[in-house]
């Protein structure tokens, strides 16, 4: 509108100039008719120009403006389960009827939950040391490369492989397994195991969405057998003084700490003081979660705080078998059969520092059935009373049912964590 007046006033100047030097009122005419051009001319940017503004504000509305505009806060899913026990029943399980070995049926019902996690651990128990070493089970392993194809069908990342199984088949079985990795799927990472000494020298760490881990990843044992003797880097122990330096490693180049120790007690339900021992060294080191494995078993979940530093460590100190097919028979034995899959959501606060900010876990139930792709792990929330009667298990632990498997669950975790993925 301002615009508007403002022509017209200098239309009118104009006119009054012209009428001045000449009294003809044909002029006038003339003006007139200018007016309502140049009118008609205004009045048509004035709309245009109108137009703009009002795009201009939808738009200026809609835009949160630049300081205001909040940053994307970086999250990672990580998931991780516990034993891949691979007793003789497993492997003829997976034993095709053209003689090759293929294990995808037993991670078929968990694998969308293992690739969709940004980062997915598993307990590999056993030495992967190929066929021509041949292929055992308990009490000195030997898996098939197949299995390692498995675990990478089924989304993993990261293989934990120091275990007190670790030299089953000696210097060989470890060459093996380790050149197996590093040719075939040179992309995943495996902890525990070496064949040099830089490598055992230095600390995985892995940045997943701006976040850098460490994983360290030890066993109490090797059952008894020596390392290599121009090996001593083979396995990595749970040694005190080198564990400490290693956390010491982590803590200065990443920004969250997990040691996945392989401890405790076979088929023991609670903690032991082997653990509990550990849990102190690994908390007053700074370590913000413990992954633990080995007993076979479920063990509790719990946050423990340095009194001191105020410092929060969450413990899985046991997340049972993910598979296996024991031989033995008796009491207990049903517990062998619940395994769980941790899971945890790490994000980073406004200072940098990364935390947990969701945990929990998933109960899983190792299911039995004769012939050829018959055994396969299922999630508890996916588990039924009709396939828990199917399940071979039965035979050597009568116990074993649907709801047992709830009523150990909710035994041995804590509401707080069990809850959360299954109410």
């Amino acid at each position: 509108m301002k615009q508007i007046k403002l022509y017209r006033a200098m239309i009118f100047i104009y006119c009054m100039l012209l009428s001045g030097c000449n009294t003809n009122t044909e002029p006038v005419v003339s003006q007139n008719i200018s007016e309502e051009i140049i009118v008609s001319q205004v009045s048509a940017n004035q709309i245009d120009s109108e137009k703009l503004n009002q795009t201009e504000n939808t738009v200026s509305e809609i835009e949160i403006p630049e300081e205001n505009v909040l940053p994307d806060i970086p999250e990672v899913s990580l998931i991780m389960v516990g034993d891949i026990l691979l007793h003789t029943p497993v492997e003829e399980s997976a034993r095709q009827e053209d003689g090759t070995y293929n294990f995808d049926a037993i991670f078929a019902n968990v694998t969308e939950e293992v690739q969709s996690a940004d980062l997915a651990l598993v307990n590999q128990e056993v030495i992967i040391g190929g066929e021509e070493l041949g292929i055992s089970g308990y009490p000195a392993f030997n898996a098939p490369y197949a299995i390692g194809d498995a675990l990478v069908n089924a989304g993993f990342d990261i293989i934990c492989h120091g275990t007190n199984h670790a030299l089953d088949k000696g210097k060989q079985g470890l060459l093996n397994c380790l050149s197996f990795w590093e040719e075939q799927y040179p992309e995943i990472d495996v902890l525990g195991v070496h064949d040099c000494a830089e490598e055992q020298d230095e600390v995985y760490t892995i940045e997943q969405n701006g976040i850098r881990i460490a994983i360290l990843n030890y066993t109490y044992s090797t059952n008894g057998i020596p390392m290599p003797a121009d090996m001593p880097y083979a396995v990595d122990m749970l040694e005190e003084e080198k564990v400490i330096e290693d956390i010491r490693k982590a803590e200065e180049q990443a920004d969250f700490t997990i040691v996945c120790p392989h401890w405790g007690t076979e088929y023991a339900l609670d903690i032991s003081s082997m653990q509990e021992k550990w849990t102190d060294i690994f908390l007053s080191n700074g370590v913000d979660m413990v992954l633990g494995t080995h007993p076979h078993v479920i063990e509790p979940i719990e946050w423990v705080i340095d009194e001191e530093t105020g410092h929060e460590m969450l413990v899985y100190y046991s997340l049972g078998n993910f598979v296996n097919w024991t031989s033995s028979s008796g009491e207990g034995i049903a517990n062998r059969m619940v395994g769980g899959m941790a899971r945890i959501i790490l994000t980073q606060d406004e200072t940098g520092k990364v935390y947990i900010k969701e945990s929990g876990v998933d109960a899983l139930v190792c299911h039995l059935e004769d012939g050829i792709n018959g055994v396969t792990v299922y999630f508890l929330s996916d588990y039924t009373e009709e396939l828990a009667e199917k399940n071979r298990i039965i035979e050597q632990d009568p116990a074993f049912s649907f709801q047992y498997c709830k009523e150990l669950c909710e035994k041995v975790w804590d509401k707080s964590f069990y809850e959360y993925i299954l109410p």
